[in-house]
């Protein structure tokens, strides 16, 4: 069966001039007859994207934008509904946050860990954090002068349960985003079926769950809420961004 590793290695050889790696990836595409080999004029073996390839690269291009489409309107619904609660929302922000050093870091962007950390000289390993960028799809605080009433709450959208899956095998992008709220939540679309993606269970305890059904989010399981302050790294980044804007002029007439 062919999946996204497959997809990528076509598109990696379609742009390139089409040098062969010789691994098992490889091996399978040509088998399929996705690729052929060649010889160059200066008899160097090559690799060519067959016709057939081609229409598999269109279709997964198709099958990708239908998905970023759905993404981002959901997104966009989780954004609106935040700014409906008396909330201030943003989409697309990157922001510094600390996980723990041990942690894998390809799924985030760290930067220099030994210039950060929790623990000083001499303290074990496992104490030391390191930071890197968070790029949370909604993050929303309240509408307060308080600094102590922010309640910061992420929002992650997912539409698609491979993507869901491999976000939850990396415990690292979870952590920062727990490490920047006080609430994290996954929001679940459906597939073609009208199935939710996931179930609650599949779902960290320390996260909340809503799907979102025939148009509507519900709230299946509330995230638990900690104790957590705006950085001052983070206020900053909100400073140079704009927030999801708030009820047109038309819907403000209507109340």
């Amino acid at each position: 069966m062919l999946t996204k590793v497959h997809a990528r290695r076509l598109r990696e050889i379609y742009r390139s001039a089409g040098w062969p790696s010789q691994d098992l990836i490889e091996v399978e595409l040509l088998a399929e007859g996705l690729l052929e080999r060649m010889r160059t004029a200066e008899g160097h073996e090559c690799l060519r994207v067959t016709e057939a390839g081609i229409r598999l690269l269109a279709d997964t291009l198709v099958k990708n934008r239908a998905a970023r489409s759905a993404h981002e309107a959901l997104v966009e619904q989780v954004a609106r509904e935040m700014v409906r609660a008396g909330r201030i929302a943003w989409r697309g922000l990157s922001l510094r946050a600390l996980v723990p050093a041990d942690m894998p870091q390809d799924a985030t962007d760290p930067t220099d860990a030994s210039a950060m950390g929790t623990a000083g000289e001499g303290a074990p390993v496992a104490d030391a954090r390191r930071w890197c960028i968070a790029m949370p799809d909604v993050f929303s605080i309240r509408n307060t002068t308080v600094e102590a009433y922010a309640q910061p709450i992420v929002h992650e959208v997912k539409v698609r349960r491979a993507d869901l899956l491999g976000e939850l095998r990396n415990p690292a992008k979870r952590a920062a985003y727990l490490d920047l709220s006080s609430e994290c939540w996954y929001v679940l679309g459906c597939d073609a079926k009208g199935r939710p993606i996931a179930s609650e269970d599949e779902i960290p305890a320390e996260c909340g769950v809503m799907l979102c059904e025939q148009g509507r989010l519900i709230v299946v399981r509330n995230a638990p809420r900690r104790a957590k302050t705006v950085s001052f790294g983070t206020w900053i980044a909100l400073a140079r961004a704009t927030p999801v804007t708030g009820l047109d002029a038309e819907t403000q007439g209507l109340l």
